[in-house]
């Protein structure tokens, strides 16, 4: 049986996790200062996007999604293993993606997972590492082209 401190650092992790969406929805990129902790390693690099730091994902994240005038991130399932102050998981994402040419919108959808290294701070739980696991594309418009990570 879990004990009541599992079950608040799985409810604390799965808040992070939706924070997460929320954050990138709404383009509110403060935000992700609360999500992952100060020398988090953000990949992107399994859907085309850059690895690095916080600021880099930041610095990237505004270039690469400012082409899209609709998106919506579902995040679930998550298979999490927390090791005391620590944690791994793997949450299945669910991703439409709206994009405009000459007037004309497109909507596609992208399916992967997050692969995440949790770390508990002063400040409660935070991603210290995150990838991505792409596990379909459906849909991309044959004009689509996603931003240089290297620009």
């Amino acid at each position: 049986m879990a004990t009541l401190e599992e079950l608040s650092d799985r409810y604390e992790i799965d808040n992070l996790i939706t924070a997460y969406c929320h954050a990138i929805d709404h383009r509110d990129w403060d935000a992700l200062d609360d999500i992952f902790t100060e020398d988090a390693i953000i990949d992107y690099t399994a859907a085309g996007g850059a690895k690095g730091d916080l600021a880099a994902a930041k610095r990237y994240l505004v270039r690469a999604l400012e082409q899209f005038v609709g998106m919506q991130h579902f995040a679930g399932n998550t298979k999490l293993v927390i090791n005391g102050d620590t944690a791994e998981g793997r949450t299945m994402l669910f991703n439409p993606m709206v994009v405009e040419k000459d007037g004309e919108q497109a909507v596609f959808f992208f399916g992967a997972s997050y692969i995440d290294k949790f770390r508990r701070t002063e400040n409660g739980w935070r991603i210290a590492h995150r990838s991505e696991d792409v596990n379909y594309i459906h849909n991309l418009p044959s004009w689509f082209r996603p931003v240089d990570p290297d620009e």
